[in-house]
């Protein structure tokens, strides 16, 4: 896709009677790409004209309904969606028609609970989520809340910013929840869509990153973004191997899988932190709790950023600070994508495009 600027697009009054979208019928279901007719936008609603849409796993667990708290098929999966303001709601002054802008996973909050007036909106119990609750960015148009979408700074590719808009500002801020600082070792578990770039932002504060995954090919990844050490836990016990370099003082688990927790928290030395932000199906790991309190071990979960994370991912991407590895797909071949992504045969992120 060649960089356009938003002003490169046309503007409201060319809106399509159906457009097309992947839609979820059913868990056991392929997706479904079908024409839909949009709905009319309520107060405080824009309608984006999608340019691309990143392919993350938890699309992949809500189409499969893996969760325990389940979507409401039929919806539309997609939460790292990038596109143009092509019509404005009742009330809306936040955006214009024209203005390119991101569609996080935050789709609304209430505003005015203490985690809202805090500062810690993704933790709100009101609030709705794109590709989730509120039909996301599988589709050429998507309808979302003007107060939670996030404007992509010019310059910045749509196909760059579509992966930030989770995989970015989910890895960013699980590097600030844990603390990294010069010096740090940091573990970074699974280096996919998340784990490349969590390896650049743990270097951006000035760590040493050691990289952990099953395949040689995004270990290679990590390499080039800047990891000094990389371990094939395929044929290498991690632990044993971040134990023999003097433990990590963090470990970020982007992986999907309960083993890769439980060798995180292994690797660790005296006073390191585990920080969770994968979500397996399985939903479970052992804790031992001896060696969590003698260690002095801290384990905390973190959850995707706010927009003000958000805001902060695109500026250091666009000060060039930070690689987006991606391929594109056509909106046509989703259940391709989703085939290759969990057969491990994507090196990072599927950006798909309508």
């Amino acid at each position: 896709m060649s960089l356009t600027t938003a002003q490169d697009h046309p503007a409201a009054g060319q809106l399509p009677t159906t457009y097309r979208a992947a839609v979820v019928h059913g868990f056991t279901e392929p997706l479904s790409v079908e024409h839909v007719a949009p709905r009319r936008l309520e107060p405080g609603q824009v309608r984006v004209k999608l340019e691309a849409c990143g392919l993350c796993h938890t699309d992949i667990h809500a189409a499969h309904g893996d969760w325990p708290v389940r979507p409401r098929p039929p919806f539309i999966p997609g939460h790292e969606g990038i596109g143009i303001v092509a019509e404005l709601g009742p009330g809306v002054t936040e955006v214009s028609v024209g203005e390119r802008v991101a569609m996080p996973w935050l789709g609304y909050a209430c505003g005015t609970c203490d985690f809202c007036v805090s500062g810690r909106e993704t933790l709100c119990e009101s609030q709705q989520n794109m590709g989730y609750t509120i039909d996301g960015g599988f589709a050429e148009y998507a309808v979302a809340h003007a107060r939670y979408v996030v404007p992509v700074p010019d310059g910045l590719n749509p196909i760059d910013a579509a992966p930030l808009t989770c995989a970015g500002v989910t890895a960013y801020k699980a590097v600030r929840v844990a603390g990294t600082r010069p010096s740090d070792l940091v573990a970074v578990f699974g280096i996919g869509g998340l784990g490349h770039l969590a390896v650049q932002y743990a270097l951006i504060a000035g760590a040493g990153v050691v990289a952990v995954d099953l395949i040689d090919e995004k270990l290679q990844l990590a390499r080039l973004l800047g990891a000094e050490h990389a371990v094939n836990a395929a044929h290498e016990d991690p632990v044993t191997a971040i134990q023999r370099l003097g433990g990590a003082d963090q470990a970020i688990v982007l992986a999907v899988a309960p083993q890769a927790f439980e060798q995180a928290f292994r690797s660790l030395k005296r006073g390191g932190t585990l920080v969770c932000v994968g979500l397996p199906a399985e939903n479970e790991m052992r804790l031992p709790i001896f060696e969590t309190v003698l260690g002095a071990i801290t384990v905390v979960g973190s959850i995707v950023g706010t927009r003000a994370d958000l805001r902060e991912v695109f500026e250091l991407h666009r000060a060039g600070r930070t690689r987006v590895t991606s391929e594109c797909v056509p909106l046509s071949e989703v259940n391709e994508a989703i085939a290759e992504v969990e057969a491990g045969r994507v090196q990072a992120r599927v950006v798909l495009v309508p």
